[in-house]
């Protein structure tokens, strides 16, 4: 026990410096390479950080349990917008950008849109998973075509060229990190006896969005607003179109009843997200504590049902 108590301990400390290098990094290379700081924050900083979602997901298909693929995107996207976002407005409210609103956010409601459409049947096959990978593709080769400038005010150095190898570096440490703290926090759950589901759905969610949710907290408190909002919602776009739509490549697969439930959940959170982040153009306290109950409110359906 005290062996996976400094674990957890070591865990928590490396995803916080990995999150400090990622954020930093992210930005001075954004400033030099002449990108928005939310362009990296959806790019560069939401895939690496979605990286423990994407190998569950695709390692799941493969093993043939499918449930776990769909309930592992859609579980850490419901958790990204309700419980992480939801808890970074409620410490600061998020300045949000009208690109940010009308163009991610509309992605991102598209995203779950589509979503169900393909799984009315209950079933994701190859092409449709091949669709959404191209979609994501150009979705982002848009982004980058935009070459929307560099943020005017954004708190950063100079770049140097170790902010490359710092990047790669912070990714692999926050990665890491997470993985050990699902492992350390399971065996200290098994040891006081919680049940097996209760890990899954708690622990487990939680521990593959550790990256995102350290990674947004550290950009909001080092002032970086595109990198932290943006970070989430790419996240989430990564998640949908690239984690399940990889999977349903590798090996289509059915999902159950259940499981199909959650989506109009996830449509649902969307469309709160984009009504709130409209209104004054900025995440404020009191709606970040809504995001929270609504993503708590899910945790409370799954153990119902």
């Amino acid at each position: 026990m005290a062996i996976q108590v400094i674990i957890l301990v070591l865990s928590i400390g490396a995803l916080w410096l990995g999150a400090l290098w990622i954020v930093e990094s992210a930005a001075r290379l954004a400033r030099r390479i002449g990108l928005s700081e939310l362009v990296i924050g959806l790019t560069i900083v939401a895939i690496g950080t979605s990286l423990p979602e994407l190998a569950v997901s695709v390692d799941a298909a493969f093993e043939g349990a499918p449930d776990i693929a769909f309930g592992n995107v859609i579980g850490s996207n419901i958790f990204n917008i309700g419980i992480i976002l939801g808890a970074v407005a409620l410490m600061q409210s998020i300045a949000v950008s009208p690109k940010l609103v009308r163009r991610d956010g509309a992605m991102l409601v598209g995203a779950a849109l589509l979503l169900t459409f393909f799984l009315r049947d209950l079933h994701l096959a190859r092409w449709e998973g091949g669709a959404m990978l191209v979609i994501f593709g150009v979705y982002l080769a848009l982004l980058f075509l935009a070459r929307e400038g560099a943020d005017e005010d954004m708190p950063t150095g100079e770049f140097v060229w170790t902010d490359i190898p710092r990047l790669a570096a912070g990714l692999a440490i926050v990665l890491v990190g997470a993985h050990f703290l699902v492992e350390s926090a399971s065996a200290l759950a098994r040891a006081a006896g919680v049940s097996e589901w209760i890990i899954g759905v708690t622990i487990v969610a939680v521990g593959t969005s550790t990256p995102e949710m350290v990674t947004s907290l550290v950009a909001l408190l080092r002032r970086f607003h595109g990198i932290s909002a943006g970070n989430l919602i790419g996240s989430d776009l990564f998640n949908l179109f690239g984690a399940l739509g990889l999977a349903a490549i590798v090996h289509p697969f059915a999902i159950s009843q259940a499981a199909q439930q959650s989506l109009p959940l996830m449509v649902g959170m969307g469309v709160v997200l984009l009504i709130f982040m409209r209104s004054g153009w900025r995440l404020t306290r009191w709606e970040g504590a809504l995001l929270i109950i609504m993503g708590t409110g899910r945790w409370v359906i799954n153990f119902n049902m």
